[in-house]
């Protein structure tokens, strides 16, 4: 065999080895398939199976951690920083702003293929955002955290995931309803301090819907469906109970606590029977009202069971 001949045979073989290991690679056509979803702006086409989600909202943080869905952005907590119980799980998640101030700039930067929203909160943006990628809005917040949790199972093709996790949450409630139904007859009190504003927590909000799938009462002045009641010191009589969680919003720069204090330590305040019968409890913000998702639900259960263990309710 002439060295020519040789020389023409491995150059074949060599030719023949890279077409091949060009048409093993085949292309990866998960982002080419869609689906249709409806959702709060009516509906929306997406990816089947999304791989750089941006998301919106705190609750919607939690819920795709839950389904084992790491975002590629997402907002950080009310003072700038991710929130403590989910801060280990966002190590490398850029942060977009936050939920009532969206960065819309840092969102496209990250080129994702799925942003979601919530139509309360980022209606405004709506056309900007789905400029950039597809986009789909749950519908509001507060007391809708598990109907949005649903909605987040099914845009992301979870859903039984989604479903597990759900089951592992009731499994609480039903924990706490069959265990302590001798506690259920106690009027629960929801009260929050903010900034120049105290408002005591009606039906349609994260704590109370929590409360109410237990079964606890609530105060007479606490039964509406609606959100919340401003009151000023001469309607405090309205935030008292058999037992009264208040729970104090802080943006960093003290006021919040300031008021905080200054309500406590109102003759006012300490005249409530809950207060005399040392029936009067701070829990935490975030857990409580601001978070607003899945976990924080498990973990304001996982402070409830405690406070009936050791018999404070």
């Amino acid at each position: 065999m002439t060295k020519k001949t040789l020389s023409i045979i491995l150059a074949g073989i060599v030719s023949a080895s890279l077409f091949a290991g060009c048409s093993n690679k085949t292309k990866d056509t998960s982002l080419d398939k869609t689906i249709s979803i409806e959702d709060a702006m009516g509906t929306a086409t997406i990816p089947e199976s999304p791989k750089r989600v941006v998301i919106l909202t705190s609750e919607g943080t939690e819920a795709l951690l839950t389904l084992g869905v790491k975002p590629v952005g997402a907002v950080t907590g009310v003072a700038g920083d991710w929130y403590e119980h989910t801060k280990d799980e966002l190590i490398d998640v850029k942060p977009v702003g936050k939920e009532t101030s969206v960065n819309v700039e840092a969102v496209a930067a990250l080129k994702p293929d799925l942003i979601i929203g919530n139509k309360m909160r980022h209606e405004k943006i709506y056309d900007q955002l789905k400029s950039i990628a597809p986009t789909v809005y749950s519908n509001t917040i507060r007391g809708a955290w598990k109907d949005n949790f649903k909605f987040y199972s099914k845009v992301l093709g979870k859903e039984s995931e989604g479903d597990k996790a759900m089951k592992d949450y009731e499994d609480k409630i039903t924990f706490i309803k069959e265990n302590y139904k001798d506690k259920l007859d106690t009027e629960v009190s929801l009260v929050r301090f903010m900034t120049g504003k105290t408002r005591i927590y009606l039906g349609d909000t994260f704590s109370g819907t929590i409360l109410k799938e237990i079964g606890f009462k609530r105060p007479q002045s606490q039964q509406g469906t609606e959100f919340v009641n401003e009151i000023g010191k001469e309607r405090l009589n309205e935030g008292d109970g058999d037992v009264i969680f208040y729970f104090t919003y802080e943006l960093g720069d003290g006021k919040g606590l300031a008021r905080e204090e200054e309500w406590i330590q109102d003759p006012l305040f300490k005249s409530l029977e809950a207060v005399k019968n040392n029936k009067a409890f701070k829990v935490n913000d975030i857990i409580w009202n601001t978070a607003g998702g899945i976990k924080a639900a498990n973990l304001m259960l996982e402070d409830l069971t405690n406070f009936l263990k050791d018999n404070k309710i």
